[in-house]
C-alpha cells in the first residue's frame, strides 16, 4: 500500500515539472528564435511480485503474482530545433537564420549561442543584443573574433555574411552551427552554451528580418489540459490510498 503511495507521488512530480515546462513554453511563444522544450519521462524499473516460497507435494513452490510498477520519472529535455516562421522588419540590425546555425555572443569572458538576431547599436556604437551583450565577427583584416563596432554608419549584410560599415567591409557575421544539437544546453536569457563549436559554418542570415518562436500554442494548450487531468487522477489516488492507509491503523489494526 505505502508503495503504491510512493508511485503515485512520482506520478505527481513529473507532472509538475512538465506543467512548469509547459508554462514556459507558453510564456515563450512571442520570444524571438526561441526552441521548444519537450520533456521525456521514463519509468523506473518494474518489481516482481510473487508469495513466499510454500511446500506442495514436498517441494518449495513459488507462486509470481506479476509486476508492479514504481513510477515515473523525467529522463531528459529534448529541445525542438524546427524552424521559426520569419517576419520582415526593415531594420538593419535585425537578422534572421534560416536552416541550422546560431549566432555568437559575447557574454562576460564567454562565448555563447542564440537564434535570437534582434540586435542594436548600444551608446558606445558596438553591436549589442536585447540583453546588452556584445555581437561578435571575425575582423576581415586580423581574422579575429571580436565585438563588432558600428558607430554612427550603417551596416548591410551581403550573402556571404560580410558586414559592411558604411562602405567598407569590416567584419563577417559570426555564426556556428555543431554536429549535435543534443550537446547543446539552455543556459538563460535564450543563450546555448556547447562545446567544440563549428565557428563560420555556412549558415543563411537574412538582414531586416527577425525568426519567430516554434512554439504551437495550440499544442501546448492540449498538452496543459492533458496534464491537469493526469495531475487531478494522480490526486484522487494519493486520497484514496491514504484513506485507506488510515482506515488500516485505526480501524483494522485496533484492539477491541
Amino acid at each position: 500500500m505505502i508503495r503504491s503511495l510512493y508511485t503515485s507521488i512520482s506520478g505527481l512530480i513529473t507532472l509538475e515539472k512538465q506543467q512548469a515546462n509547459i508554462n514556459n513554453n507558453i510564456a515563450n511563444a512571442n520570444t524571438t528564435g526561441f526552441k521548444t522544450d519537450n520533456l521525456v519521462t521514463k519509468s523506473f524499473d518494474e518489481v516482481m511480485i510473487q508469495n513466499r516460497d510454500k511446500v506442495v507435494g514436498g517441494r518449495n513452490v513459488t507462486q509470481k503474482l506479476g509486476t508492479i510498477s514504481l513510477g515515473a520519472a523525467i529522463d531528459t529535455v529534448s529541445t525542438s530545433f524546427t524552424q521559426g516562421v520569419l517576419k520582415n522588419t526593415d531594420k538593419k540590425t535585425d537578422f534572421a537564420i534560416e536552416g541550422r546555425g546560431f549566432f555568437v555572443i559575447q557574454k562576460g569572458n564567454e562565448a555563447v549561442y542564440t537564434r535570437d538576431g534582434n540586435f542594436k547599436i548600444g551608446n558606445d556604437g558596438y553591436l549589442i543584443n536585447t540583453s546588452g551583450d556584445r555581437v561578435l565577427g571575425v575582423n576581415k583584416n586580423t581574422g579575429a573574433l571580436e565585438p563588432i563596432f558600428i558607430g554612427d554608419n550603417e551596416i548591410v549584410l551581403d550573402n556571404d555574411n560580410n558586414l559592411f560599415v558604411g562602405n567598407t567591409a569590416t567584419h563577417t557575421l559570426a555564426t556556428a552551427d555543431f554536429e549535435d544539437y543534443n550537446a547543446l544546453e539552455k543556459i538563460g536569457d535564450n543563450y546555448y552554451s556547447a562545446e567544440n563549436p563549428i565557428l563560420n559554418a555556412a549558415v543563411n542570415v537574412t538582414q531586416g528580418a527577425l525568426e519567430s518562436s516554434n512554439v504551437n500554442i495550440a499544442n501546448e494548450m492540449i498538452n496543459m489540459m492533458t496534464t491537469m487531468r493526469n495531475f487531478e487522477t494522480n490526486q484522487k489516488m494519493v486520497q484514496i490510498i491514504d484513506e485507506t492507509l488510515g482506515k488500516a491503523a485505526n480501524e483494522i489494526g485496533s484492539v477491541r
